[in-house]
């Protein structure tokens, strides 16, 4: 068994970044919502909130290993023009996925969310780490503030899950070789 270049950084991006990013998550979410003043006590959220920092600043350039090395690495072989009169279309996958109407839906929702919305989740991800070192200890007594966090937390979420689901399914039938 070998796995090419191309092939490994598929898996570097989707498997390692995508899925790190995916997993943390739930670390991510469930810290902001126990950060609570009647949960824990003045010291519990000043140790709440260093981990939250740390956590969450790695989700955050994560997010952004995936979406660097899926924008300037993967994506060009995605995308690369098959030769003039070219009938094997196996090397070029966004092509292979147009020329077969079954399969050009793939391309054209797929990666166009991957290509449009994939960058929402690094940004959402940072805007959150920079507002959790920004607010600190007091973000536990910012009801308002904490909540919309979470929500664009989940919107961050939301928007790496699809894109992660649609590179799967693509490279199931397309694969990047």
């Amino acid at each position: 068994m070998t796995i090419s270049v191309r092939e490994a950084w598929t898996v570097l991006h989707g498997m390692l970044f995508g899925a790190a990013f995916l997993l943390a998550f739930a670390g991510g979410l469930a810290g902001l919502y126990s950060l609570r003043p009647e949960w824990v006590t003045g010291e519990g959220v000043k140790e709440r909130i260093f981990r939250l920092k740390v956590g969450l600043w790695s989700i955050a350039v994560i997010a952004w290993a995936t979406v660097i090395s899926g924008t300037f690495i993967v994506y060009p072989w995605y995308r690369a023009k098959p030769p003039e009169g070219a009938t094997d279309l196996t090397e070029y996958p966004r092509y292979l996925l147009l020329a077969d109407p079954s399969k050009a839906e793939w391309h054209k929702l797929g990666m166009e969310w991957k290509e449009h919305v994939g960058w929402l989740a690094p940004i959402a991800a940072t805007v959150v780490a920079f507002a959790v070192t920004y607010y600190g200890s007091a973000l536990a007594k910012k009801v308002g503030e904490r909540r919309t966090l979470m929500i664009f937390y989940i919107i961050s979420f939301a928007t790496a899950a699809v894109a992660g689901v649609f590179g799967a399914f693509i490279n199931k039938i397309a694969p990047i070789r």
